[in-house]
């Protein structure tokens, strides 16, 4: 088993705040209701499409990597973070997905990187569904808890003193 480092690497670094801006600007740029299909928000397809691909090697890093040493946590807390980790990485693979079967539902073609991607669900001519309304919810979800998960690392850091920050910065 690796041994604990005194920080996450560069590389999952990099990645956790790039997919943090990703989230933040995909909700954003969100826009919803029918007139997706007359004017697609691509820039927001675009950005939740790249938090899909972001989180595979952050996954992935995340299981080779050890994470730094901190403050030992127990009882509610322990359980708070995993739990709040847990549902943090479930929203980053749900809501990419759940976005690209309501743009098919809506028949909205989805591009990322110049790629045209397959419908994942037939059009429908009305509401695209309860998957699209989770999507909805879910986005506005994910910052919420986004916004718990950096309220929690100030706290670490500042009244902790654990240096919380510090082990996701670049420096």
């Amino acid at each position: 088993m690796p041994v604990a480092t005194a920080r996450y690497s560069k590389t999952l670094v990099v990645i956790h705040w790039v997919t943090a801006l990703a989230v933040l600007g995909a909700w954003l740029t969100a826009e919803g209701g029918r007139e997706v299909v007359r004017n697609p928000p691509l820039l927001h397809f675009w950005l939740g499409l790249a938090v899909l691909v972001l989180v595979v090697p952050r996954l992935i890093l995340r299981l080779v990597e050890p994470a730094p040493d901190g403050a030992p946590q127990h009882g509610w807390l322990a359980i708070g973070a995993k739990i709040g980790h847990g549902l943090l990485y479930l929203l980053l693979i749900a809501l990419p997905i759940t976005g690209w079967y309501a743009a098919s539902r809506m028949g909205v073609p989805v591009s990322f990187l110049g790629l045209h991607l397959p419908s994942i669900a037939a059009p429908v001519q009305g509401r695209p569904g309860l998957i699209a309304e989770l999507h909805e919810n879910g986005g506005t979800f994910i910052l919420v808890l986004a916004g718990l998960h950096a309220l929690m690392a100030i706290w670490h850091q500042f009244v902790l003193r654990d240096g919380a920050l510090r082990r996701m910065s670049l420096r």
